[in-house]
């Protein structure tokens, strides 16, 4: 009997042991992935280069914040991108050259493409550029010029610019802010640069045109357009929040869950928040099972902060988390 005793305790630990263990190691498959250290940021966009997780967000005079990660939980920060504003930078965004927002990082045909924005706040007099790398973790980015700009003779804005690939291998750019919506082109694979036909697919006239930061995702048959609605960048009175709608077609029309077209303000909202997480949003998707986000972080003055979560999709094929 008394060995039998210490045989129960020696699996016993062994078991507790392998579940600590496992625990441990799937800390960042929680669905909601508890992010701490240098974790602050805005319009994230997130990729895995080996073992390292990177979030690029927003930079305001000292260039685009890149945060990096082991594990997806503890961040801590790594060298900004272009510290100091490339030359052409001022040609088309005069006196706002430091204002680099809302980057998109991904990878396509070996390397790593990363769009960007330089714009003045509440304007679109802004342009997206374009920088690539064969390894993040270099640091060394090809500077590849002006992607696609915009006036105050627009009626668009080229901002929050966002690569998918569509289910045939064919990249193509969403991007927009407020005016007349969101916006979406075919580019070229070698240049990555846009060829052919503007498409608009989503936009909301009667309501102040508040749509910005597209992400799109290609799952089961069906193209996801993800948006931002409302306010953002005013800490805990900010207003903003995802919605999303689905199309068969890369270019549209787009319905949401009750089928209303997203060109007609359509939209079902995702995350609006919550107690302490005000004004989610401009949201990325990884593999389709994971989702980040900023949020105003209202425990801590209204900071923004990176949010992630595992990404779930119902039976009806429509996400959730």
């Amino acid at each position: 009997m008394k060995r039998y005793s210490q045989w129960f305790s020696l699996a016993a630990a062994f078991v507790t042991a392998l579940m600590l263990m496992f625990s441990t190691d799937q800390s960042a498959s929680a669905a909601f992935w508890d992010t701490k250290g240098d974790n602050i940021i805005h319009d994230p966009s997130m990729i895995k280069e080996g073992n390292t997780w990177y979030t690029f967000g927003t930079g305001i005079g000292n260039g685009l914040r890149v945060i990096k990660s082991n594990d997806g939980i503890t961040w801590s920060a790594a060298p900004s991108i272009f510290p100091t504003p490339l030359s052409w930078w001022k040609m088309y965004v005069p006196n706002h050259e430091e204002n680099q927002w809302a980057p998109d990082i991904s990878y396509y045909n070996g390397r790593y493409w990363l769009y960007y924005s330089v714009s003045s706040f509440g304007s679109n007099t802004s342009a997206i550029g374009l920088a690539s790398t064969d390894r993040i973790a270099s640091g060394q980015w090809r500077d590849h010029g002006l992607v696609i700009r915009t006036t105050s003779a627009d009626n668009y804005n080229a901002i929050d610019g966002d690569l998918v690939i569509d289910k045939d291998g064919n990249p193509w750019l969403s991007f927009g802010s407020f005016w007349s919506g969101i916006k979406l082109t075919k580019l070229d694979k070698t240049t990555m640069k846009p060829t052919g036909s503007l498409y608009s697919i989503a936009s909301r006239p009667n309501n102040g045109g508040a749509v910005e930061a597209p992400h799109i995702t290609y799952k089961d048959g069906y193209y996801y357009l993800f948006v931002s609605f409302d306010s953002c960048c005013k800490g805990v009175n900010s207003t903003y929040k995802m919605a999303y709608g689905r199309s068969t077609n890369i270019t549209g029309p787009y319905y949401d869950k009750n089928g209303k077209s997203m060109m007609a303000g359509g939209g079902t909202i995702l995350d609006a928040g919550n107690e302490r997480w005000k004004g989610p949003g401009h949201s990325d998707i990884m593999g389709n099972s994971v989702i980040v986000r900023h949020g105003y972080d209202a425990l801590d003055n209204g900071i923004s902060k990176l949010l992630i979560n595992d990404l779930y999709w119902d039976s009806a094929g429509w996400p959730t988390y």
